[in-house]
C-alpha cells in the first residue's frame, strides 16, 4: 500500500497544502484569506498552520502592513514535495481498485 503522510492526511492541513502549492514558488497568501477559503476558525487554522510549520512544510511571515499585524503563509519546497508525494500515494490506492 502507497505510504500517506499523516501530517497532510489530516483534512484541513490537506486543503491547506492543496491551496498553498497552487502559488508560484516564493508566494504567500495572507491568513485571513486562506481562513475564508477554508471557511475554519481563526484558532483552528492556526493550530494546522503550526503543525505544518513544525514540519517543516510551510513558512509562516508576521508582520505589519499599515500598522496592522497580518500573518502570510506559504509552502516550502519540502511541502510541496511531499505533498506531491502524497497525491500519488492518493493515485495509487485509488488506481488499485
Amino acid at each position: 500500500m502507497a505510504n500517506l503522510n499523516e501530517t497532510i492526511h489530516q483534512p484541513v492541513r490537506l486543503r491547506i497544502m492543496a491551496a498553498l502549492v497552487t502559488l508560484e514558488t516564493d508566494n504567500e497568501v495572507d491568513f485571513t484569506y486562506l481562513r475564508n477559503l477554508l471557511e475554519v476558525t481563526d484558532g483552528n487554522l492556526g493550530a494546522h498552520l503550526r503543525k505544518l510549520e513544525e514540519a517543516g512544510y510551510i513558512t509562516v511571515n508576521k508582520l505589519f502592513v499599515e500598522r496592522k499585524p497580518r500573518t502570510f503563509v506559504a509552502a516550502t519546497a519540502a511541502g510541496r514535495k511531499v505533498f506531491q508525494e502524497h497525491v500519488a500515494a492518493l493515485e495509487a490506492i485509488l488506481k488499485k481498485k
